[in-house]
């Protein structure tokens, strides 16, 4: 069978852009270090690729949960630690005045303070971290504690604006937790009130208003039998709710962790399956370089005495 003269040459040429294509291949390997950077370079690879990616993406997405959730926690510790110490100081008001060693004067001086103790909480439970109020449950934008006053400045009452929900983020596949606690919850379910819970009988800020009208009115009896009882039960609720905010702070620096080493893992993933092999590459590349021009200098050649064939025929 004969083989035309254009025949060669379209045989020659495909084998010419086959050769180019590969050295074109194997040069962007090397620039960009990547072995795979589309299905059709390598389409187990790639699956395997946009699998760890989409994994990764994930992964990057509750470490961002994660730290906003720990300044969240953070902020609620601070808030919540300085209650505790207003807390501990009502208590020991209460313990001061009610012994009966106390001068009405005396009791009138903790009055006051103790009216300061009032307003100091409820700014502190107007605290805020990001813009966002921290005891209000999910109603975040508003201010969630509002204080009512009489014409001699002492707080007649507390009122709560918030909800007992609280905020939540996933950390984890399945895991969703909240760094934030309600101010008030007499629901009898979810997350304990800060300030108020029906479940454990705390009511701090009508605790401390009671107290603050018993040391006015001088009765000693009702500071001893009810208000250091009550003021007990709101410190221990506190220091619950530190606790929890302790433990919570912890479960999120152990998540942190895991997320990083998964993260760094997905990324090790990728790189198996897609980056190139450097040594391994410029070695097929110069292969590669090698072979299209021997296929430039072979073609031509051929190219060259079949047209000096083709002339002597025709002449």
């Amino acid at each position: 069978m004969r083989v035309t003269f254009n025949s060669f040459s379209d045989s020659f040429l495909g084998q010419l852009g086959s050769l180019k294509a590969q050295q074109n291949q194997l040069q962007n390997q090397v620039a960009t270090g990547k072995r795979v950077t589309q299905l059709a370079d390598d389409p187990g690879a790639m699956c395997q690729v946009l699998d760890a990616q989409s994994q990764n993406s994930q992964v990057a997405q509750y470490q961002q949960n994660i730290a906003s959730l720990q300044t969240t926690a953070t902020a609620s510790y601070n808030a919540i630690s300085s209650l505790q110490t207003l807390s501990a100081r009502a208590g020991e008001i209460a313990t001061l005045a009610g012994n009966g060693a106390s001068s009405q004067q005396v009791r009138n001086t903790y009055a006051t303070e103790v009216n300061q103790l009032i307003q100091q909480g409820v700014q502190l439970m107007n605290s805020q971290s990001a813009g966002s109020y921290l005891f209000g449950g999910t109603l975040s934008s508003a201010a969630p504690f509002t204080a009512s006053t009489d014409a001699s400045g002492n707080v007649t009452g507390v009122t709560y604006n918030g909800n007992a929900t609280v905020p939540a983020a996933e950390i984890a596949s399945g895991l969703t937790v909240s760094a934030q606690a309600p101010g008030v919850n007499n629901s009898g379910t979810g997350p304990a009130g800060l300030i108020t819970d029906s479940r454990s009988g705390a009511d701090f800020f009508n605790h401390l208003i009671a107290l603050r009208n018993d040391l006015q009115s001088g009765n000693t009896s009702a500071i001893t039998s009810t208000d250091s009882a009550a003021l007990t039960k709101d410190e221990d609720n506190i220091t619950l709710q530190m606790g929890a905010n302790g433990l919570m702070q912890s479960q999120l620096t152990n998540a942190s962790t895991l997320a990083t080493a998964q993260s760094s893992s997905l990324t090790q993933t990728v790189s198996q399956a897609s980056d190139a092999d450097l040594a391994t590459t410029m070695t097929e590349l110069s292969s590669a370089q090698t072979a299209y021009q021997a296929a430039l200098q072979t073609g031509g050649a051929m190219l060259s005495k079949n047209l000096s064939l083709l002339d002597y025929i025709t002449t």
